[in-house]
């Protein structure tokens, strides 16, 4: 029930039950954004029905069919649905507690380039945990790889390789014409964009070419703006058409399920 400190008349009621639908009104969006899911992978038969970048409202229902594997991201992580079969997008999956925070983790912005570029150090007889397979966050370009980027700092950007044992050299050469040199140091895997010598341009592809691979095309997308909801963010990267980072989110492996 919603109180109005006023006279109660005609118009003092009409007031209140405006006042009340319009606040209800509000808890109802704000519930409905904040469960909302979003699809960053997508194949098989019913693709087309849902594409990457769809939202998808609470509680709404997924049917998919024999062979469709459609991937969803919401605020607990991913979520694969294998058709056939009928899904209801409501939360009550089981999946592991740590897959919100590691969503974060990957999505966040700022300040993780420069705290990790350094080599790692310690004891010779520490562990080697095992090299991943793409970049911890998702605004890091994988330069063994390559494909289509959307960049929210174009000063901040940072190039990431999957080898970072040796010391290892590249160049980076814009459609333009310009280039750089990039040199990693040995341990660390993360290098910024020379964006002094080569400035990251909105729609622009390069080439990054080195001794162990094959040169690779990277293109960049800028986002003038970048929502503060990991769902908004995701779709936004799929309107600009930056697959290799829906990738990224698609496979994160923190964020598991159990159960279809």
């Amino acid at each position: 029930m919603f109180w109005v400190d006023a006279p109660f008349t005609r118009g003092g009621a009409a007031k209140a039950v405006l006042a009340g639908a319009a606040a209800m009104a509000g808890l109802m969006l704000a519930g409905a954004a904040c469960a909302q899911s979003v699809v960053v992978r997508s194949t098989g038969p019913s693709a087309a029905t849902y594409p990457q970048g769809k939202k998808l409202a609470a509680n709404s229902a997924v049917t998919l069919r024999a062979g469709d594997l459609v991937t969803v991201l919401d605020k607990s992580g991913t979520r694969v649905l294998s058709g056939p079969g009928t899904f209801t997008l409501n939360g009550a999956v089981n999946r592991d507690a740590s897959g919100g925070t590691a969503l974060a983790a990957m999505m966040a912005r700022g300040g993780a380039a420069r705290t990790r570029t350094g080599a790692v150090r310690g004891a010779l007889s520490a562990p080697v945990p095992a090299a991943p397979t793409g970049p911890e966050n998702v605004w890091h370009i994988d330069v063994s790889k390559g494909g289509t980027y959307c960049v929210a700092d174009p000063a901040t950007l940072v190039m990431w390789r999957p080898a970072r044992t040796d010391e290892g050299t590249g160049k980076l050469l814009s459609q333009d014409g310009s280039s750089a040199d990039v040199t990693w140091r040995a341990g660390s895997a993360l290098k910024v964009w020379p964006s002094a010598s080569v400035p990251v341009v909105d729609g622009q592809t390069y080439t990054f070419s080195n001794a162990v691979g094959a040169p690779v095309k990277i293109r960049t997308m800028l986002l003038t703006a970048v929502p503060s909801d990991e769902i908004e963010v995701a779709a936004a990267m799929a309107g600009k058409g930056c697959t290799a980072q829906l990738d990224l989110l698609a496979n994160l492996a923190a964020a598991t399920q159990a159960g279809g």
